[in-house]
């Protein structure tokens, strides 16, 4: 079986944060499989960007207004290549940090790995067999060292991430 590889960003913030999605950015979403966004866009030209790379998915974020939110949501469940994956910016309210958050938005859903966003921390990580995903933010690191991206990889129906740093 051949491997799905997504391409994973969050927190781009455009065009506040950042004018555009950086060229480091889009060059390696160029041979990805998908895309999926973790919220908090501000423009749906963000999306369309993407989608020129590659099919996209995404859902808003606390700062995205309620144009943003009516189109895109804010929690999906997609499945790609027998991997049920679920989305969300990660700011949905259980009084937790985004992890948390994320950990409860999903907590009775069957999937099997989770990408979030929220708190521009990058976090790859595998809790009660369910991969947590953020990628961390390519325009605002706030304080992170790096600006980051992920690649999440499925084969044979396994999940694994990376989070790329630049």
């Amino acid at each position: 079986m051949n491997t799905i590889t997504i391409g994973v960003v969050s927190d781009t913030h455009i065009p506040s944060r950042g004018k555009a999605i950086p060229d480091i950015v889009l060059k390696e979403f160029r041979s990805v499989d998908m895309i999926i966004h973790a919220g908090d866009l501000l423009k749906d030209y963000v999306v369309y960007e993407l989608e020129e790379l590659a099919p996209v998915h995404a859902v808003a974020g606390n700062n995205d207004d309620l144009f943003m939110q009516d189109k895109l949501g804010k929690k999906k469940i997609i499945d790609i290549g027998g991997v049920k994956i679920g989305i969300t910016h990660g700011h949905i309210g259980y009084g937790g940090n985004a992890l948390k958050n994320a950990i409860n938005i999903f907590k009775n859903d069957s999937v099997n790995c989770v990408v979030f966003g929220h708190s521009h921390i990058p976090y790859n990580e595998e809790i009660d067999g369910v991969l947590f995903f953020n990628p961390g933010s390519p325009t605002d690191k706030r304080r992170q060292p790096h600006y980051s991206y992920g690649i999440i990889k499925i084969k044979d129906k396994r999940v694994s991430g990376q989070i790329i740093f630049f």
